[in-house]
């Protein structure tokens, strides 16, 4: 199954609220499902999927590892006590969740183990999430060439990152991009209102319909139905060189997510 290019995302979803949002989201169409072992959602997410009906090679899984699992004797337990909550033998891709350069253990140790949670078949793929160019290139030297498959990165129309993606496409590793609303402020932009005017479409539509367009996945999250109906419906949407020329423009920096001590010197 190739990584796809949309999906949920269920960060700060748990309990009810997180069986309902992925039960509504498989019903209406949903076939990827990004977590977390911090969110402390995977046994519920196990658990929508499982009562959903579809088969498990349906619907793509992702889960990242948490800091406090990034020892060589923690990694592959806690993967596998992830893989327990979530009702699979294998999940389709497994991340890094941040680099953590405020802790002791080193990233040689940390990616070592989920090489090693490769190989012992409990992540179909292996990659990384919030790496800045040098953690990507320091990761792939240490594994080698195509085995990352992913690095999941803060991006919007305010925090555009070219630098980083240029190198990921150099690389061929694949992004998918979170806080693609930047936390809901894009939706009261402007110029992205008038670009939504003019296709008949949600600011939300447009951002969205802007990442992919440029090639990368999305994870947008909700527990509506209307709105996670509305998010799907971004794949139809076509922006024109117009749009994307002017989406271009916003790009501020406008970064939502730096936790001291799990974040990277950001390029």
């Amino acid at each position: 199954m190739n990584l796809p290019i949309f999906g949920l995302g269920t960060f700060r979803l748990t309990g009810p609220q997180v069986i309902d949002s992925v039960r509504l989201a498989l019903a209406l169409g949903y076939r990827a499902i990004d977590t977390a072992q911090i969110y402390g959602n995977e046994a519920e997410i196990g658990q929508a999927i499982n009562e959903s009906g579809l088969p498990a090679e349906q619907v793509f899984l992702t889960t990242k590892i948490w800091t406090a699992n990034y020892a060589a004797d923690r990694l592959v337990p806690s993967l596998r006590e992830s893989l327990d909550k979530l009702r699979r033998d294998q999940v389709d891709l497994c991340l890094i969740h941040w680099p953590a350069p405020g802790q002791a253990i080193q990233p040689a140790e940390y990616l070592d183990a989920l090489a090693e949670a490769q190989a012992l078949g409990l992540a179909r793929r292996i990659g990384l999430s919030n790496f800045n160019i040098a953690g990507t290139r320091d990761a792939i030297e240490r594994l080698g060439p195509g085995i990352i498959a992913c690095n999941q990165i803060e991006l919007s129309p305010y925090l555009q990152n070219r630098a980083l993606v240029d190198f990921l496409r150099s690389q061929h590793i694949a992004v998918t991009s979170y806080m693609t609303l930047a936390y809901g402020k894009v939706l009261a932009d402007p110029l992205l209102q008038g670009i939504a005017d003019k296709h008949q479409a949600s600011v939300a539509q447009v951002a969205l319909a802007w990442a992919m367009q440029l090639g990368h996945a999305v994870i947008p999250s909700s527990t509506r139905r209307e709105h996670l109906a509305a998010n799907l419906l971004a794949r139809d949407l076509s922006l024109d060189s117009e749009d994307m020329n002017a989406i271009a423009g916003l790009d501020r920096g406008g970064r939502e997510v730096d936790p001291e001590g799990l974040a990277p010197v950001w390029d």
